[in-house]
């Protein structure tokens, strides 16, 4: 058995499956974004540095998971809709519904970007595809990003893992502050944007109320009045 300080479930799932679990997990992961997945990785990769599963099916199984659990998402998001998604997801223990609406502004702002990139960010990485169902992007397209993103992300912490051994778990700890930086990054993007999309209403606003004549002047203008 895996020794680490990984929920009980994970490591069973890799002790009785080997890579397969692995993936198994990481889908999961994806469908309940507070299983970590910075746990998850590094542990397949000690697993595999061990020989309690192949290196390169690690790395397959786990980007496999990946996408499952995010097109799991995209469905969610594709049938439901984004009134019914929300309120099923407030009702969940430790989903947020300021992260979701996070991930929403973020989609919107950079569309296709976002699928590949926020697979690199924690939180955003399974959410990421709900907004994208919502959507309906080109599900090729959705694919394709999200193997892509996945690929990086899991090669990075299942690599890690491999070559830290014994010391796996520190990988953890510089998650920590990388999820802090990016997050609180990702968070003023948001902010901006929503902004910027006020700014640019109240400008609009304001010009279509100097352009226009209004009713009492129109009303005069055609009866062929002078205006005052």
């Amino acid at each position: 058995m895996i020794e680490s300080s990984a929920p009980q479930w994970i490591n069973t799932l890799m002790d009785t499956m080997g890579a397969p679990g692995a993936g198994l997990a990481i889908a999961l992961e994806n469908l309940f974004p507070p299983l970590p997945s910075e746990v998850i990785l590094p542990l397949a990769g000690f697993a595999a540095g061990t020989g309690r599963m192949d290196l390169w099916a690690a790395l397959l199984w786990t980007t496999a998971g990946s996408v499952i659990g995010a097109l799991a998402l995209y469905g969610v998001g594709a049938l439901l809709g984004r009134e019914r998604t929300v309120a099923i997801a407030a009702k969940l223990p430790l989903v947020k519904v300021s992260d979701i609406e996070r991930t929403e502004a973020w989609f919107a702002k950079h569309g296709t970007k976002a699928v590949l990139f926020g697979r690199m960010i924690p939180i955003f990485r399974s959410l990421i595809s709900v907004p994208a169902g919502i959507e309906r992007m080109s599900i090729p397209v959705f694919l394709g990003l999200t193997t892509l993103g996945s690929a990086v992300w899991n090669t990075l912490f299942v690599l890690a893992g491999y070559l830290l051994g014994d010391n796996w778990e520190e990988v953890t700890g510089y998650v920590s502050v990388y999820s802090k930086v990016v997050l609180g990054v990702a968070g003023l993007a948001v902010v901006a944007f929503v902004v910027a999309r006020v700014a640019r209403k109240g400008k609009g606003r304001r010009r279509l109320e100097r352009t226009d004549p209004g009713p009492a002047v129109t009303e005069r203008a055609g009866s062929g009045l002078p205006r005052e």
